[in-house]
């Protein structure tokens, strides 16, 4: 028997498959898009990104129409469903197309047994629409599309927000550049885009930020080759604004990969001498690309920041940036597969480890010196509960206010919030080490 030609429904429900079983979504697009002609590679992406960007909502739409939830074995049918769903609840194709491409996927999975059902669940869809959506909305996990613990937590952190937050989190993310102020400045750039066709505005939270218009390639943004420009968020770019390194400082990015951050503080200011670390050897490869597009220059070190080489003396640098590991649920918008790949038990995890990350570090920072704690969650338990227990425990440490448009101030530190196209979720805290 022949294998059945891939086609872009079979692949995504492959890949949704594979994001279900605890797969990053950008390693499953790896792995499935390259094995399509061009022309489905697009529309399996959507397919993808739609079904990990709406799963709970999609979820609990399958859950009421099946007696009960197939197999563990037969997730890729799950999966199969799923992408129909996406298709006739939040696509323009054509229901009959849909449905029939779908049916048709069936057999690109070796699943012919599913044909009757992926066929009468559509069909089902496409009858009860209005009562079947009706029915999600009495339901608060459904209606925002959050799992039930990323809600319980979001309402608990944030209840005069976590709607507008679930609402932001739903939108599909902006692309924000950040110019290179050393090379050029925003103006001129704007102006240089615009040549090209390119529309974008100002963002309000850094002076470096662009928002474009409408998302496009890197090769279509002139100077992105010859370090003019970065895609970056205009909320991430405020890290190295608020670090605010001075001319021949001694600058630590303990997690630095991919190295955004690291190339903002030296574009800043390109006298400091700037030790860039990550635990990761491939990502640190990250770190050194960005930086030789930018032709930049930084010390590249694999380490653990929990566990600092003794390369790093006591009070070794002026300035510490802790973007530390987090649940990413800032992010969640631009990286939708973390709906499905975060638990709750994560954040207890999570919370230990940044934990051992700030305390292993602070020795590390002068007297005198300021270390920027960040993550891109919106979580208490990440950030300001973080920071206010280790205030609590070490008396040579103290908060330097800070303040930032569209940013909530907080007991300790400020939240960006993701509730509207602005910025992703960041939050940032800057702690001053005393004598």
């Amino acid at each position: 028997m022949s294998k059945p030609r891939p086609d872009a429904r079979t692949a995504a429900a492959r890949i949704v498959d594979a994001v279900m079983s605890g797969r990053s979504l950008d390693r499953a697009l790896e792995t499935h898009l390259p094995t399509l002609d061009v022309k489905e590679r697009a529309l399996a992406s959507e397919l993808s990104y739609g079904v990990c960007r709406w799963y709970p909502r999609l979820d609990a739409l399958l859950g009421l129409m099946l007696d009960k939830p197939l197999k563990s074995s037969q997730q890729p049918v799950t999966a199969l469903l799923l992408v129909g769903l996406y298709q006739l609840s939040e696509m323009r194709i054509p229901e009959h197309a849909a449905v029939s491409e779908t049916v048709r996927a069936v057999k690109g999975l070796r699943k012919e047994w599913a044909r009757g059902l992926v066929n009468a669940v559509l069909r089902r869809f496409t009858r009860e629409r209005e009562q079947l959506l009706a029915r999600l909305e009495t339901s608060d996990t459904a209606r925002l599309n959050l799992p039930s613990w990323l809600l319980e937590k979001l309402r608990r952190d944030w209840p005069e927000d976590y709607e507008r937050v679930a609402a932001g989190w739903m939108q599909r993310p902006p692309m924000a550049l950040r110019v290179n102020r050393s090379r050029t400045d925003r103006e001129h750039y704007l102006q240089q885009l615009a040549k090209e066709g390119l529309s974008a505005h100002p963002c309000v939270t850094t002076a470096g930020g662009l928002q474009l218009e409408s998302a496009c390639s890197v090769s279509d943004l002139p100077g992105f080759a010859e370090g003019l420009v970065s895609v970056q968020d205009c909320g991430a770019q405020l890290a190295a604004e608020l670090l605010a390194p001075r001319a021949g400082e001694a600058v630590l990015d303990a997690c630095a990969a991919p190295g955004g951050k690291t190339a903002h503080l030296l574009e800043l200011e390109q006298s400091i001498r700037v030790t860039a670390a990550d635990i990761s050897k491939e990502r640190l490869e990250r770190v050194h690309e960005n930086l030789e597009r930018l032709a930049l220059n930084a010390e590249l070190v694999v380490a653990d920041a929990a566990v600092p080489p003794d390369a790093w003396k006591p009070e070794s640098f002026d300035r510490i940036l802790l973007d530390v590991p987090c649940s990413s649920t800032g992010v969640i918008r631009r990286h939708p597969d973390i709906r499905l790949l975060r638990r709750e038990s994560d954040i207890t995890r999570l919370a230990a480890l940044q934990g051992e990350i700030l305390e292993a570090c602070w020795p590390l920072l002068k007297t005198g010196g300021v270390l920027l704690y960040a993550t891109c969650s919106v979580i208490a338990e990440e950030n300001q509960l973080q920071v206010s227990r280790f205030l609590q425990q070490h008396d040579d440490a103290a908060e330097r206010p800070l303040s930032a448009p569209c940013a909530v101030q907080l007991q300790a530190g400020i939240q960006l919030l993701p509730v509207d196209r602005t910025t992703d979720g960041f939050y940032y805290a800057l702690l001053e080490k005393r004598g």
